[in-house]
């Protein structure tokens, strides 16, 4: 989700969901260390519970990262062995990680004997030519007995070589059952899923119980970031909430305040917040007014409060 889940589509997020954990961007571990800290890492306290996506291949440059992420305030750390770009691959952090095991368990320990907030994996299915069937365990194992808090499995694998990062998101297969098949053989380790959900009939029904197994949890990319309103029912519909499903009016009205603040800052721009704001009338009548609007006149200089609250307008004086 690099350059999608900043910290404004964050704070936008957080009002539809008031349990669903947030992640961010991945920042790798060299640029925390010797990068602008507050414009990569500062976020707003409305946002936990938030984790910090770390990328790294070095134990010790990760550890300090890490000890840089929890000063800032951040719930949890975790570090990213899934992304298959070719930046990240020259980098040897990513998905490329999941073909060194043993170097990825000796991060995970430097990061927690590092710090104190739980230290986390992302990860694939496998990579390449190889077999998830022996790739995949093989690595759990490892990044396990290392003292991983938590898992998250991108039930596809990631073609380093031939595939774009894009295609890397639909071509490779979804194999879902592999991870309930490792969750079966790890049943202590929290093990969520990600790939491919698109709604949250989905994700119910990967987290019913299969034979007697029972994931920990699903985890929402695109979905969640192209259809946000969705997010406004997981209090209810995954957390078991008795609470109404968040209202997108009133979502937008709770922005403003948020909206106003960013705008008083030097070279901050309306599209800055709002372009994560684009699919949140999805499905409803006036969803493309409302695109229109904040698409084209939040890049005009000087946009401010007006233009949200004029595509608002046109949302709420569409036929239905």
């Amino acid at each position: 989700m690099m350059e999608w889940t900043d910290r404004h589509c964050r704070v936008f997020h957080r009002l539809l969901t008031r349990r669903a954990a947030l992640f961010t961007e991945m920042v790798t571990a060299p640029a925390v260390i010797h990068g602008d800290r507050g414009r990569l890492l500062g976020f707003s306290d409305a946002e936990h519970p938030v984790v910090c996506q770390l990328g790294g291949s070095d134990p010790r440059q990760l550890a300090e990262a890490a000890r840089i992420v929890e000063d800032f305030g951040y719930d949890q750390i975790d570090l990213n062995c899934g992304c298959p770009s070719d930046r990240v691959q020259s980098g040897r952090f990513g998905a490329c990680l999941m073909a060194e095991p043993d170097l990825v368990a000796e991060c995970v320990a430097a990061m927690r004997g590092a710090v104190r907030v739980p230290i986390s994996v992302k990860c694939r299915i496998g990579i390449d030519d190889a077999d998830p069937n022996e790739m995949l365990p093989a690595f759990v194992a490892k990044v396990a007995a290392a003292g991983i808090a938590s898992l998250t499995i991108h039930a596809r694998k990631a073609w380093l070589d031939g595939l774009s990062p894009k295609e890397n998101r639909s071509v490779p297969p979804l194999d879902h059952d592999i991870v309930f098949r490792i969750k079966a053989a790890w049943p202590n380790l929290p093990i969520s899923i990600n790939g491919g959900i698109r709604t949250l009939d989905e994700a119910e029904a990967l987290l019913a119980p299969r034979d007697g197994v029972a994931l920990d949890g699903v985890m929402l990319g695109r979905a969640a970031y192209e259809t946000p309103e969705i997010l406004g029912q997981v209090d209810r519909r995954i957390f078991g909430e008795d609470v109404a499903d968040a209202d997108p009016f009133a979502v937008v009205e709770a922005m403003e305040p948020y909206v106003a603040a960013h705008l008083g800052e030097p070279g901050a721009k309306l599209a800055q917040v709002t372009r994560h704001m684009l699919g949140l009338f999805s499905g409803r009548p006036g969803a493309r007014t409302w695109r229109r609007i904040l698409t084209v006149k939040s890049i005009a200089p000087g946009a401010g409060l007006e233009v949200l609250r004029e595509a608002v307008a046109a949302v709420r004086r569409s036929p239905a």
